[in-house]
């Protein structure tokens, strides 16, 4: 996508342009698939940077982060992303939700994920990385990932302030959520 496609208002920095691409499906060529706006990305990617800020740029100054959500390849991947963009105009539709209207325990205990992340280097090399959780990620892991975060806090050494848990707790974080979470770090090939 060139800059020209992007809102002039937004070409101010890598981030918010990074932010406002996010927001277009894109056809993957190294993974074969489209990518769509993932519903956590807004939340997730501020976190993300906020961490490297606070740990003093170990990913870079010039580190950008997106999250994106992998349909399928083809016509019918294009028109799942084109779908899922429009969804994240309004996330709840007409009617939002009611409490208790979430995922059974069933769909809770029985959901999973499987995230990939693609990190790009200046080199042209990449990595890729799974993180792969047991449970509905909306309800039954998010759940475990805060009580876990909590517990490692209490425990922590970290001066305190605002921070991310990944500027407070980093690997002791990771080891936790492996152990007690039921969710996994990986490389992949």
């Amino acid at each position: 996508m060139s800059t020209s496609s992007i809102p002039a208002f937004a070409t101010h920095n890598a981030y918010t342009i990074a932010a406002v691409k996010s927001m277009i499906p894109t056809y993957e060529k190294d993974l074969d698939k489209w990518a769509a706006p993932f519903v956590m990305a807004p939340i997730n990617t501020k976190n993300v940077h906020r961490t490297n800020f606070l740990l003093g740029h170990p990913y870079g100054e010039d580190f950008q982060y997106d999250e994106m959500m992998l349909t399928s390849p083809g016509e019918a991947g294009k028109k799942m992303a084109e779908a899922a963009t429009e969804m994240m105009k309004n996330p709840f539709g007409a009617k939002p939700p009611k409490p208790g209207e979430g995922p059974s325990k069933e769909e809770r205990e029985n959901g999973f994920y499987d995230v990939l992340f693609v990190a790009d280097g200046p080199d042209g090399e990449s990595l890729l990385y799974g993180v792969k959780g047991k449970y509905d990620p909306g309800y039954g892991s998010t759940s475990r990932m805060i009580a876990e975060t909590a517990i490692t806090l209490l425990s922590s050494d970290a001066e305190g302030g605002v921070g991310t848990p990944g500027s407070f707790l980093g690997e002791a974080l990771v080891d936790r959520l492996q152990e007690h979470a039921e969710i996994s770090f990986a490389a992949e090939n």
